[in-house]
Formats: C-alpha cells, structure tokens, sequence
C-alpha cells in the first residue's frame, strides 16, 4: 500500500528495513550546489535522515546515450562540470568518492537485456555531484552512474528500474536525477516568478498518478498528451523519475518533498519511496 508520510516519518522506517529505500530529486539548476536554499537544506536533510548503503547508483538526466544502457565501471569517477556561464566556484567543486567498479560491471551484466555495456570514461555529472555533496557530504560512499538510452520509449525505463530494484536488497541507494517539470525555453526569470499553468498541471497529473501507482499512465505519451510535449521539449530530465517509479512496488511507501516550481516552468518535485515492512 502507498501512503504519504512526513519526512520527519523517515529515520524510523528506514531503520527498521534491510531494504535501501528509492530516491527521486528535482535537481533544478547547478547554482543549487553552491547557494544555501530550499531545495540544498531540504537534500542535507534527507541525507542526515537516510541510512549509509553500500554503494549508490544514479540515474541522472545528464547522461544521454543511444541504443545502449552504459555503466559507469571506472575506480574514479571524475567530476564533471557539464555546464557553461557558471560562476568559479561551481568549477572547482570536486566530489570525489570511489567508483564500485565490481558492482557496476555485475549491473552492466544485469541490464544485458536492455544492451548494458561496461563505460570507463564518464564520471559524474551535474545531475549526480551537485545532490550527493549534500546527501552524503564526506563522499565516502562508493557511487557510479548508468546512462539513459534515449532511443527509447518511457515505458522501457520503467523496465530498467524494474531490473534494478533487486540492487535495494544488497544495500544499494538508486537514486534518479533529473525534473518532474523541464522546459527551459519557457523560464521565467526573477524572484518570486510565477509558474506557467502547464507546469502546474504536469507536476500535479505526476504526483497524482505516482501516488495511485498508475506507472502506465507516465509512460504513455499518448495518454500525457500536450501537455508532455509542454512540460518536457525533451525528455531527458523525466527519465529518471519513471527509473525510481519502476523500482518500487507494492511494498513501498511514498514521500513527496520540494514540491515547488522554479523559474516558472521547472518543478523541483523530489519523492522517496521507503519499505513500509
């Protein structure tokens, strides 16, 4: 059954499960790594509220590939700054936790049915460093990213989380980055912008649907009509959410955090599914 908590709710039922819960954060703009705000507070504290898992995978918008799923393998990865226009201090941030090169090779193998490859010359990108730096701030957990194939449809990365989620049982964080919401042709610029109607629409029509577990629902383009194509001109940034939401099952419980708009047509939604056993 599904429910709604609290984030105050978390510490005491992720103690109480073996089972690493599923993580979904709206990661908005990279200045969110350098400025104290809503949404850095809100990933600090969930950090404090999560337990330390073994490894991390992430999902994150901003690995992109074609007729394949790649797996980050390297013993390093390197931080990215995948970004132009930014202020230095943006530039000299490094996160540099281990990779899990073992682990990442058996997740390659993992996701042979969805043409998983082996890849040692990513890293980390933006998607990844700017929310781990506050989730887990000493980056002493090891962590390595697996692409998105864009050849694909919606419903095909709700299969890939679905293969994925047995990885919750052996002490894995999946963690999907990306935006419930991305359209950066419409942003609104300026403190206190309003958000554009169809923002607002999609973001609710996400978190209604995710909450009734209607998955098929977010992966049919057909049903989402417009206002897909309105809420995402691409659709890198959803990607990851329907990794997380293809995770979890019965099971789960559902938390929604930073359920704001920013810049008018970016939702910062993030979600935590946590076991309810």
């Amino acid at each position: 059954m599904i429910t709604t908590t609290t984030l105050d709710d978390l510490k005491s039922r992720f103690c109480a499960s073996d089972r690493m819960p599923l993580v979904f954060l709206g990661h908005g703009s990279p200045m969110n790594a350098v400025e104290d705000g809503p949404y850095s507070r809100a990933w600090r504290d969930l950090g404090r509220t999560l337990p330390k898992p073994q490894a991390i995978l992430v999902v994150s918008a901003h690995w992109m590939t074609r007729g394949t799923t790649l797996v980050d393998v390297s013993a390093m990865p390197k931080t990215i700054h995948d970004f132009y226009g930014f202020p230095d201090s943006l530039y000299d941030i490094q996160y540099p936790a281990p990779g899990a090169p073992d682990l990442a090779r058996d997740v390659a193998a993992l996701l042979a049915s969805h043409h998983g490859a082996e890849d040692d010359t990513w890293g980390l990108d933006h998607g990844a460093w700017t929310v781990l730096k506050f989730l887990y701030p000493d980056a002493d957990v090891p962590v390595f990213q697996v692409s998105i194939d864009m050849a694909r449809g919606l419903e095909y990365q709700l299969e890939i989380g679905k293969t994925l989620s047995q990885l919750r049982n052996q002490g894995v964080l999946i963690l999907g980055s990306g935006n419930v919401v991305h359209n950066l042709q419409r942003i609104r610029w300026g403190a206190g912008s309003q958000p554009h109607d169809f923002a607002v629409e999609f973001d609710q029509v996400f978190a209604d649907r995710l909450t009734q577990r209607d998955m098929a629902h977010l992966a049919d383009p057909t049903a989402l009509g417009a206002l897909l194509q309105a809420a995402h001109p691409t659709v890198d940034h959803y990607m990851p959410a329907l990794t997380i939401a293809g995770a979890s099952d019965t099971r789960d419980d559902l938390t929604f955090m930073t359920d704001a708009i920013d810049l008018g047509s970016v939702s910062m939604r993030s979600f935590v599914f946590h076991s309810s056993e």
